[in-house]
């Protein structure tokens, strides 16, 4: 306990829901339970050592997405990772270091020169074989002739196979998200056989999105999952069905600093700096602008007060009811719910934990920011 409460806390401050991170820990973990599949959660939303024990106990596995989190989360014990970004050749070294000091760090690539160069390297390294199950951004098609050629660069250092099927961003409803599961799934578990056939052990058959490991109606042929951003959710999340608003346990505390009632509009100092310029929302079933404004307790008070303009340190509060302008003081205290909360995150050293609607500060956790 801090002994601080939520009116002592600078603002804008980043504030985390211990209560409902529970019950999003405990809802994927037991979407993934019924498959029989390991749940390697991703660490690159949450960047904490507290939430890491939370979401993966009794230390791991993880996924992590910079070098500077495989350093902090080894040092508190979580040994078996996957470093979930592209390898670059002059990254090695430092993750060959991190094996040699008892860390198992397995990394990914999906080109022909890296596979070579993870192969010649002296220290201690394993890699998957990125596959790109539909969304385009990094891997091999399961299919793709180049795939038994980073096989066999690879050698015995080959891990396995990965995927990330981050194209279930766009899926809104149950249906179309287990739709994306399962080429998820059963592209990777195509890759996999080819390798098996040809005589590589593939031992990691690796998804995830939080998404499709909330919808996948079958996981076989897969042996684990990862997914991040369901821990803390967010307004994209909550459209995605991946738990709710009422779920959502990140947010940010902010100040009024201004009244606009001929604009039924309030300025509040959380601006792009403190919420992030995401708009993931925009293409979503209802756009939230730059987030959702609820009362200090984290409870709906305004309607849907959304923040529609972000200046560096500025936000302009707009709603179509009227605003309640008597409970809106300048100096009142308010919550910003986040539409990607990886961003929002990104941009606050630490969390201010609370637990549901109680204003004391519980608990202060330290994030590992930057690369």
């Amino acid at each position: 306990m801090t002994g601080l409460r939520l009116r002592d806390l600078p603002t804008p401050a980043l504030l985390l829901d211990r209560a409902a991170l529970l019950r999003n820990l405990a809802r994927l973990r037991e979407a993934v339970r019924r498959h029989g599949v390991a749940l390697r959660p991703h660490l690159k939303t949450a960047k904490s050592v507290e939430v890491a024990h939370l979401a993966a106990p009794g230390g791991g596995p993880i996924t992590v997405s910079t070098l500077a989190e495989a350093h902090h989360f080894l040092a508190a014990g979580f040994r078996d990772q996957i470093y979930a970004v592209g390898i670059a050749p002059q990254k090695l070294d430092a993750v060959a270091a991190l094996n040699a000091r008892g860390a198992a760090v397995k990394v990914i690539t999906d080109d022909l020169e890296v596979a070579r160069a993870i192969a010649a390297h002296p220290g201690p390294l394993a890699a998957l074989i990125e596959i790109d199950v539909g969304e385009g951004r990094g891997g091999v098609r399961p299919d793709d002739e180049r795939l038994p050629a980073l096989a066999a660069a690879l050698g015995a250092r080959l891990a396995g196979v990965l995927g990330h099927a981050g194209h279930s961003y766009a899926a809104f409803d149950a249906e179309a998200a287990a739709a994306v599961a399962e080429t998820e799934r059963a592209g990777l578990v195509r890759a996999a056989e080819r390798l098996r056939a040809l005589g590589h052990a593939v031992p990691v058959v690796s998804l995830g999105s939080s998404p499709t490991a909330q919808h996948a109606r079958s996981l076989k042929g897969v042996t684990e999952v990862r997914a991040g951003v369901y821990m803390f959710g967010d307004l994209l999340q909550a459209q995605l069905g991946v738990g709710s608003v009422a779920d959502i346990a990140l947010s940010v505390l902010a100040s009024v600093i201004g009244r606009r009632p001929e604009r039924n509009a309030v300025l509040i100092d959380a601006g792009a700096l403190a919420l992030s310029t995401d708009r993931s929302t925009a293409a979503a079933l209802k756009d939230f602008g730059y987030g959702l404004v609820v009362g200090e307790d984290g409870a709906p008070a305004f309607g849907e007060a959304i923040v529609t303009r972000v200046w560096q340190e500025h936000g302009l509060v707009e709603a179509a009811a009227p605003l309640p302008f008597d409970r809106l003081p300048v100096g009142a205290r308010v919550r910003v719910l986040p539409n990607h909360a990886c961003l929002t995150a990104a941009a606050h050293a630490q969390y201010h934990v609370v637990d549901g609607a109680e204003d004391r500060v519980v608990a202060v956790w330290p994030r590992v920011n930057f690369w």
